[in-house]
């Protein structure tokens, strides 16, 4: 018997049961892949913040690496997606904290250890929503494989990369300018500061010269930082000013002597052409004041409060100050001015304070070193970047590289493996890289016992912990077992692939390549890796491809990557939770299915183009949904009638072996619209299959579209709807393999962007004994024998004379039952002949009580024509509408479009709306204006034809 399809498509019931069934059963495992040819398609997942939860960029992003990693699975391909989550320093700190504060504590008060152990305890209640969001999304991952970067092996991969790049020069600790975020309590690195363009205010501030009655003024946007300053600065060749170099000012407040020096970077044309030099909160002042050997006076506590070295200013927050200060300069007649004025403004990326530039003691890396080889790969091509302009930013980006500031100021993340020690001052690392496990988390076990210099046993562990990017850079290969080699390594790396959103380009991207590069390649080299011998052992039982480590190849983190777009709302405003326009997913997948929000998704996504989010186009989607549903189910529907009319089952049809063999003949009949499906099939494999190897998902879905909803359902279920009842059972039997063949490879098509639906529907086909998924069937491919260029061609033109037919009676506005006669004229005898063989479909599907055919040229009079360059098709008034009726109805909607286009010329001619109106809408009104010019004149010219 056939199987039981609901009649209402509920995706919900659906995508529940299935995304249980995946992860219950394990099947997207690495091992449950592949078809033995040692083809390999691998991908790591951009780690989401332990922290967080779905949101709309998350769900382009997962689908469209779902999208490619069902594909290349179907592919035969061994395919892992392996997942993972980032402990996420700051975030899940902060979260933790503001958790504790409501019952009024601070990690102060609990100590480092009992604060972390809280953190893990939150972690294990509360941490990692995203995995069950994308179960339940149905991502296809390899679970069994998960990570969390701050698990005992990726800890460990943690220590030995720093420790090499320690040991090698490209680590190093020194006193610099840092961001400094006073909400957060951390240094950020430079990529973790949004700047905003911001309208504030330009102090010109008088500094009396020591001695004399001049002033010298200097303009400044932080009148607050003045307490830091150690001098003034001018240009050597300010004429204005070289009178003043070498002399001193007495800084106002303070009553402290600085001296004025002359500097080539001080831009004469800013403010007055005098500026403070505050070392310690300038980046720019820092770099000077190492120039001219100036004092560096820390004025702010971590948390944006003046500090002991600001006086009588000491313990006020920066703004109240900033008040005080401009207050009493006003006082003093110190202040010469307040304008309004423009200026850059940084802000922390998480929490979104105003950063403080500040001199703090850090620990930074080398970039310069590891970004050279990095670009190299870029430019040679062995990392191919998409969308090309990406691929120029990140050169750039590499280019004019900075060192980056590695250390945060926190308790969660992994601990710089550094001792210091007490008496002599030294810095030594930990002795290895291994770990141990103390209460079930990872810590460096080889601390040093003594100081290697002086031999003091005085050691106390450095306090700062790791930025989260950099554990991330590592993910490629930490996940996959480095430092050890293991066979996931030699199988897997380099990835295939990263899918990641342009906004982390230089944040993980790009690290992820210098890291690469740096630490990978001893994989390769058993003697450098700890436990070799037994890496070597292993190496020589491995059939994974042998890698060399002199090749770059080898050591790149991925072989492409892939840079999506974002996702805007409907008025094209970036998705965001503060501003109130963030969107849920999980919403819309409640409210109109995974399949319909990832199809949606994906069928927007072309490369370098963000996607505009609306209602309407997941309906659109949703519709999509629901043909592909019902035409199952009208299908399985006929086909239990079939067998009470002719015993045809659905085994006899549809098994595996059946629909293998397809197409079939029909007997009697040349099979064109068999063959022509099968045609279409295979077209739709070759482009689908080209545009997912180009990332081009919107192509894949617009073909995938194409095919089922008009190739398979408008036109061939309709075209053999006869074939599927004949009474000759051979007949029938034939036409239903063809048929079932065809949505079984539809489906697989259709898999990789709408995985529940078609899940569920090649369930309710005949499978192979042990077929688990459709997840594990292959992707279609186009087969030579489906080939037949003339099959297509010929349909092309019945199609054409049927949407002829359809056309003039939908401008005539027949009703759509009421059969009517119509003419076709060719003066080609094949398509004359063409057409008698197939004139029931041609007379059923346009509605048409005949079809007269002939070579002679038909006359218009009194009916409306259609002309190609290879037939007329004629259908006349009178046998299908009342000419009077029709005529009075024609002038009607002609006098509306008059009096319409009227309307739309005045206003365009109306020089005060076209001075007044924004461009965008007098170039809306033009465009529907010169639509209504056309429909007006293809209506006087039907008109004139009935006349």
């Amino acid at each position: 018997m056939p199987r039981e399809i609901p009649k209402a498509y509920e995706p919900q019931e659906i995508e529940e049961r299935w995304a249980k069934a995946w992860f219950d059963e394990k099947l997207f495992r690495a091992e449950n892949s592949g078809d033995g040819s040692g083809r390999t398609f691998s991908i790591a997942l951009p780690p989401p913040n332990v922290t967080g939860s779905i949101h709309i960029g998350h769900m382009l992003e997962h689908t469209q690496i779902d999208m490619l990693v069902r594909w290349h699975r179907m592919r035969g391909e061994r395919t892992l997606w392996l997942p993972g989550m980032d402990h996420a320093g700051i975030a899940t700190q902060f979260v933790v904290e503001r958790m504790l504060a409501k019952d009024g504590i601070k990690r102060q008060d609990l100590g480092r250890e009992e604060f972390e152990r809280r953190v893990w305890k939150w972690k294990a209640e509360s941490g990692g929503v995203i995995k069950g969001q994308m179960i339940r999304l149905g991502a296809s991952c390899d679970w069994t494989r998960e990570r969390f970067t701050l698990e005992p092996a990726l800890y460990r991969a943690v220590l030995e990369a720093f420790l090499r790049l320690y040991r090698d020069g490209l680590i190093y600790r020194g006193r610099y300018m840092v961001n400094w975020c006073p909400r957060c309590l951390t240094a950020i690195s430079d990529l973790e500061v949004v700047h905003n363009e911001r309208t504030g205010n330009l102090w010109y501030l008088r500094y009396p010269v020591a001695g004399t009655k001049e002033h010298l003024v200097v303009a400044t946007t932080r009148p607050e930082t003045m307490l830091g300053d150690t001098a003034v600065a001018v240009h050597p060749d300010d004429e204005r000013y070289q009178h003043l170099i070498g002399k001193k000012v007495l800084l106002p407040l303070m009553n402290r002597e600085i001296p004025i020096i002359a500097d080539a970077s001080v831009d004469r044309e800013f403010g007055t052409g005098a500026v403070k030099i505050t070392p310690a909160h300038d980046p720019n002042d820092f770099e000077m004041g190492k120039r001219h050997n100036l004092p560096q006076i820390d004025v702010m506590t971590d948390d944006a409060h003046m500090s002991e070295a600001a006086g009588p200013y000491a313990g006020l927050e920066r703004f109240v100050a900033r008040a005080r200060i401009i207050a009493d300069l006003e006082k003093l007649s110190l202040l010469e001015k307040v304008v309004e004025h423009t200026h850059s403004v940084g802000t922390c990326d998480r929490c979104k304070a105003i950063v403080e530039p500040r001199v703090s003691t850090q620990w930074f890396m080398k970039m310069k070193p590891l970004a050279e080889p990095a670009a190299k790969v870029v430019l040679d091509g062995l990392i191919e970047v998409v969308p090309d302009n990406q691929r120029t930013i990140l050169l750039g980006w590499f280019e004019n590289i900075r060192d980056w500031c590695i250390s945060r100021q926190l308790w969660w993340g992994h601990r710089i493996p550094i001792w210091h020690c007490a008496d002599c001052k030294e810095m030594v690392p930990a002795l290895d890289s291994r770990v141990e496990i103390v209460e079930g988390h990872a810590r460096a076990a080889s601390p040093p016992q003594k100081c290697s210099k002086c031999g003091s046993a005085k050691l106390t562990q450095d306090k700062d912990v790791l930025d989260t990017w950099f554990s991330s850079a590592l993910w490629p290969f930490s996940t996959l077992g480095w430092p050890d080699d293991t066979d996931d390594l030699r199988t897997y790396y380099p990835t295939s692939l990263l899918i990641s959103g342009y906004d982390i380009l230089f944040f993980w991207d790009a690290r992820m390549i210098m890291m690469g590069l740096q630490l990978s390649g001893d994989l390769f080299e058993p003697d450098k890796v700890p436990g070799s011998s037994a890496a070597a052992q292993k190496k020589e039982t491995s059939s994974a491809p042998q890698k060399s480590v002199n090749d770059p190849a080898s050591t790149i983190p991925f072989r492409r990557l892939y840079l999506h777009s974002l996702v805007r709302t409907a008025e094209g405003a970036k998705m965001s939770k503060t501003k109130g326009t963030g969107v849920d997913p999980l919403e819309l997948t409640q409210k109109f299915g995974t399949d319909a929000l990832r199809y949606m998704l994906a069928s927007m996504a072309a490369p370098g183009t963000d996607i505009i989010l609306s209602e309407d186009r997941i309906l659109g989607a949703r519709a999509f949904a629901n043909k592909i549903w019902n035409a199952a189910r009208f299908l399985f529907m006929n086909l239990e009638k079939a067998e009470a009319a002719s015993g045809i089952t659905l085994e006899e049809v549809a098994s595996p072996e059946i629909r293998a063999q397809a197409p079939y003949q029909i007997k009697g009949d040349s099979g064109l619209v068999h063959r022509w499906i099968f045609f279409r099939l295979a077209a739709a494999a070759a482009q689908v299959n080209h545009a997912l190897q180009d990332f081009r998902f919107h192509e894949a879905c617009q073909v995938s579209y194409q095919f089922f909803w008009g190739d398979f359902c408008d036109w061939y279920i309709e075209w053999v709807k006869p074939q599927l009842s004949d009474s000759d059972r051979e007949t029938a039997v034939a036409a239903w393999r063809n048929i079932f063949a065809v949505l079984d490879a539809a489906l697989r098509l259709l898999h990789p962007v709408m995985p529940f639906l078609t899940e569920g529907l090649w369930h309710q086909l005949p499978q192979p004994d042990g077929a688990r998924s459709i997840a594990l069937d292959r992707f279609p491919e186009a087969l030579t024998k489906w080939e037949d260029n003339d099959a297509n061609k010929d349909m092309m033109v019945l199609q054409e004379i049927i949407t002829a037919a359809r056309n003039i009676r939908a401008e005539m506005k027949i009703d759509q039952k009421r059969k009517i006669p119509a003419d076709l004229s060719s003066s080609d005898s094949a398509i004359r002949k063409l057409a008698e063989l197939n004139a029931e479909p041609l007379t059923r599907l346009a509605t048409l009580s005949a079809l007269n055919i002939s070579s002679s040229r038909l006359d218009g009079a009194g009916a409306a024509v259609r002309s190609t360059s290879q037939f007329d098709l004629r259908i006349a008034y009178g046998d299908a509408i009342d000419k009077d009726v029709e005529i009075a109805r024609l002038q009607k909607e002609i006098d509306r479009l008059a009096k319409d286009i009227e309307s739309k010329r005045g206003r365009l001619g109306d020089e005060t709306f076209l001075s007044k109106a924004p461009a965008k809408i007098v170039e809306d009104l033009k465009t529907t204006l010169a639509g209504r010019e056309i429909e007006h004149q293809k209506l006087l010219d039907r008109l004139n034809q009935l006349a």
